[in-house]
């Protein structure tokens, strides 16, 4: 058995992983990195978020291209199965990993392919697929082993018609009807890819409304445009049995209703990847969805073993867990850090969804006068051109200060326009003020410039 030292060793190479290494050994610190998967890059690049997302790129293409007046006049609608979009995603999944592997090597830090686990607090046995181990000791340990789609015991998920959102990806044709339980954003957005593709889906939701966080309005949008392409929506729905036969699954809702369609994705909860480190071997447990309590440090229970990202439960966005990672490794680096609360919200449903600070029915049940500017889409110029006319920009003010409380927004680019508001909204003092929109010039036509309308909105509401 070969046994290294290190400085820091973190066990996974997603975003929190990635980002707690490179910054350790930017900062001159021997670094080794643990992923037990043959390349790198985590659940985020092979199964999670970039997955989904580059899925969700093509079939909006393909949904452009359908519904483009222009392109009608040379042919008739195109529709591609599922297997040959997954295809042309697979690529940008390649070109991640290249990138990442890169990062790495560059920064001379130490892979090491296998999984970790604790001998002792300050010692991992890393057992590779050939069962050879090494023995990496270090004096301080990162764990950023992130999560896993929850798979309830009673659903068998070895029939090939059930898939989680991970084995979704290695679905092999395009069914016609599909049965998503879980309308959280994993369920929503899926819903979204697989209605894109024409497939008829029916999502179970076990809550009274989609995404109950979201702005109510901006919730209710999101049903809406679900139900315009065809997604049946049922909510407060819970399931008794999920059975597979040869031609299908069969779903029993504690209702009394069954349900059949040609396949069925679990998309209800995650599971933090803990199971495996032996953490009893050094004290420390996870809870019952297997993630681990950390301070405002990102420290374990032991002092020297920090954790970060989705093992450590919410947001569990790649976004906070890049940050976390690199928050975690600038406290042991005995660096200014930054423990992370405040993240936007990314949902790449189809139209995407965006939003930063409070929404209305916070900021009513929390007695703040705030006011509502609101821009729709369907009236700047930019998207007039593109033809993406669905969605809008909300800005929640305070009546009096014009602070501006909560950004909201509904359409294409969502994710993207947020990060402006976010922006000021940071900003200390008067410089967070719905003035800022209404005293900038932006560039014309662009989605930007619905900050602007929606400021001149909100201002002529103010008395």
């Amino acid at each position: 058995m070969a046994v290294y030292n290190y400085d820091v060793v973190v066990i996974g190479t997603g975003p929190a992983g990635e980002s707690a290494a490179i910054n350790a050994a930017k900062h001159g610190r021997r670094v080794a990195v643990v992923e037990k998967q043959p390349l790198v890059g985590g659940n985020c690049t092979h199964w999670g978020t970039i997955p989904s997302k580059a899925l969700r790129h093509q079939v909006k293409q393909i949904m452009a291209f359908n519904t483009n007046r222009m392109f009608r006049d040379i042919g008739e609608p195109r529709w591609f199965s599922f297997p040959k979009v997954m295809e042309r995603s697979r690529i940008t999944i390649e070109q991640q990993v290249a990138m990442r592997t890169n990062f790495y090597a560059r920064n001379r830090i130490d892979l090491f392919n296998g999984v970790a686990r604790f001998q002792d607090e300050h010692t991992l046995l890393v057992r590779d697929s050939q069962d050879a181990t090494d023995e990496l000791v270090a004096e301080k340990i990162v764990i950023a082993t992130g999560s896993r789609p929850y798979r309830p015991a009673d659903i068998d998920f070895r029939h090939p018609r059930i898939y989680c959102s991970d084995t979704i990806l290695s679905l092999n044709h395009t069914p016609r009807t599909l049965i998503i339980f879980g309308a959280g954003v994993i369920g929503c957005e899926y819903a979204s890819i697989f209605s894109g593709l024409g497939v008829k889906v029916d999502l179970i939701n076990n809550r009274g409304s989609l995404l109950s966080f979201l702005d109510d309005e901006i919730s209710d949008a999101l049903s809406y445009h679900l139900r315009k392409h065809g997604v049946l929506i049922r909510h407060n729905e819970e399931y008794d049995r999920v059975e597979g036969d040869d031609s299908g699954v069969i779903v029993h809702l504690k209702s009394g209703k069954k349900l059949r369609a040609d396949a069925f994705l679990w998309a209800n909860g995650r599971t933090g990847n803990t199971d495996q480190l032996g953490l009893e071997n050094i004290g420390l447990e996870a809870n019952g969805r297997g993630q681990l309590a950390v301070d405002e440090h990102y420290r374990t229970a032991i002092g020297h073993v920090y954790a970060a990202g989705d093992v450590i439960g919410w947001p569990s966005l790649a976004s906070a867990a890049y940050d976390q990672g690199l928050n975690a490794c600038d406290e042991l680096l005995d660096r200014d850090y930054r423990f992370v609360t405040e993240v936007p919200t990314g949902i790449y449903t189809i139209p995407e969804i965006s939003s930063f600070g409070r929404n209305e029915r916070e900021l009513t049940e929390a007695k703040v006068p705030y006011e509502v500017a609101q821009a729709f889409f369907k009236d700047t110029a930019r998207a007039q051109i593109t033809g993406d006319t669905v969605g809008m920009l909300k800005i929640l003010f305070h009546q009096e200060s014009l602070e501006i409380l909560g950004i909201h927004c509904f359409g294409d680019q969502a994710s993207e326009i947020v990060h402006i508001g976010q922006a000021i909204m940071q900003q200390k003092g008067e410089a967070n003020s719905l003035k800022y929109f209404v005293s900038t010039t932006f560039n014309y036509p662009t989605m930007a410039e619905a900050y602007r309308v929606a400021a001149q909105n909100g201002l002529n509401r103010v008395f």
